[in-house]
Formats: C-alpha cells, sequence, structure tokens
C-alpha cells in the first residue's frame, strides 16, 4: 500500500467511526451503553427496532418528516425553475438586487421566523400540518434552488430557446421537453439541498406542527424519562434517519458530481 493512500483511508475511517458507532448502539440494551465501552453489543438485540416499528407514535415520525420534505422539494424545484429562468435570461430593473434579497432569506437563522410562522399558522388553520411546514422551509429553500438553478441555466446557450421558437414550440413545450432536460443535473443537485436542509431542520419543524405532523427529530425527544434517556431506542431512530438520505444521495450522486463541476455549489 503505497503512503499517500494511507491518510485518505484513516480520514474515511474517521468519518465512518460516528455512524459505525450508532448503528452498534442501536443493537444495545441502555443498561449495556451505560455499562461500560464495547467495540460490538455483548447482547445482541433488536428490541429498540422493534418498537419504532410498532408504535405508531414512532413510524408516523418518519411518515409525517418523509411527507412534508417530498412536498417541500417540489414546491421549491416548481417556484425556483421559473424564477431561475427569468434571472438567467431576461434583465430588468432591479433584477441583481432582488436576487440578493432572495440569498439574504437563506442566510436568516430559522429562529427569527419561528414566531410569525407559529401565529400565521394558527390563525389560517395551518397549524400542525405537512403544508404548514413545507411552505415554511421554502422561505430558505426556494432562494437555494434559485440561486443552483440559476447557475446551470446561465450555462445553456440563448440560442437554444432562440432555435425552438423558429421550430415552432411553444414555451411550455420547449421548456418541459428541451430546456428542462438540459438542466436535470442542476434539478437534481437543487432537490438534494432541499432535501438534507428540510429533513435535518428541526425548529421550525418542532414549533410548527403538535401532533398530526410531528417529525421524527422531535419525537426523538420523548426518550427521556425519569430513569434517564433510552440510549438504544435513540441511536435505533438515528439510524434509521440516515436511510432517506443516503437514498436521495444514491440516485443524485452523479449530478452532484456535475453540479461541483458546472452550477453554482
Amino acid at each position: 500500500m503505497q503512503k499517500r493512500s494511507i491518510v485518505p483511508i484513516i480520514y474515511i475511517l474517521f468519518l465512518l467511526l460516528p455512524i459505525y458507532w450508532l448503528v452498534t448502539m442501536s443493537f444495545k440494551t441502555t443498561n449495556e451503553i451505560l455499562g461500560g465501552f464495547s467495540l460490538f453489543p455483548q447482547t445482541f438485540t433488536l428490541e429498540n427496532y422493534r418498537v419504532i416499528f410498532t408504535d405508531p407514535t414512532w413510524y408516523w415520525g418518519y411518515i409525517n418528516s418523509i411527507s412534508y420534505v417530498t412536498l417541500n422539494m417540489v414546491i421549491s424545484i416548481a417556484v425556483a425553475l421559473p424564477a431561475a429562468y427569468a434571472f438567467s435570461r431576461y434583465r430588468f430593473l432591479g433584477d441583481k438586487q432582488l436576487f440578493f434579497w432572495l440569498l439574504t432569506n437563506r442566510m436568516a437563522p430559522a429562529a427569527v421566523f419561528a414566531l410569525p410562522f407559529f401565529q400565521l399558522y394558527s390563525a389560517v388553520g395551518l397549524f400542525d400540518t405537512y403544508l404548514a411546514v413545507a411552505l415554511a422551509h421554502c422561505l430558505f429553500n426556494v432562494p437555494l434552488s434559485v440561486w443552483i438553478l440559476e447557475g446551470f441555466m446561465a450555462s445553456v446557450p440563448k440560442e437554444l430557446d432562440e432555435t425552438a421558437y423558429v421550430d415552432g414550440y411553444s414555451f411550455p413545450r420547449f421548456f418541459v421537453t428541451i430546456f428542462l432536460p438540459s438542466i436535470k443535473a442542476g434539478v437534481g443537485v437543487a432537490a438534494f439541498f432541499c432535501f438534507m436542509f428540510s429533513w435535518v431542520e428541526l425548529l421550525l419543524a418542532k414549533t410548527l406542527t403538535a401532533v398530526a405532523a410531528k417529525p421524527i427529530a422531535a419525537i426523538m425527544t420523548k426518550t427521556a424519562s425519569s430513569a434517564g434517556y433510552e440510549l438504544g431506542l435513540l441511536a435505533a431512530a438515528g439510524t434509521l434517519t440516515i436511510i432517506p438520505g443516503a437514498i436521495v444521495i444514491y440516485f443524485v450522486r452523479n449530478y452532484i458530481a456535475k453540479g461541483f463541476a458546472m452550477g453554482r455549489v
């Protein structure tokens, strides 16, 4: 083995260590976790996963999270596509200032908007719904999607649009059948980042839900009891939260690589 390959291997192992430790803890009892240090479970158990898959409170947490995350991805990409096209193809009064304003929304901390969203959604009857969380996350994901997609669209020659119009394409037909496939890598990258932010965001998701749409991250706090934390159950829940993200990364991995090469990532 060459010396230069040792450092990357050590670095990768260092990154994988917390994941390995989390997975290992998920197969242990809380008493064993607190009892001492061990690389492998001394008493292997699936009880933690059984609780998650049989308790409606737990598995509905995953369903709720996936539901509003998916809804947010659809809304964010649907809104960002025409906006990014306008920024990449047209010049209008205040376009740069508007583009910068969109990005400032992404820079603001989520805590700033928690109370306004809570009062607004309570007043209009959206509190504790998937749509409430999805729309709240759009405040951050739409600007990010516009920024990423505009970079991809700007790399597509304007002559493509003109040629399609000369050939008799209407704008909707051109956009869906010609333009959109040419930036599918950008759509994949934008969808990935929308998913990741919405999946891991907790403050807004916890503030805007109570029971019906409560996310898994908020439900994980219920592992605390008078006897302490149920660490094995918490580890099992944490392990399962990694899986959706890993699946998304698997399907968009090629687009992400291309996004780092072409787009604004």
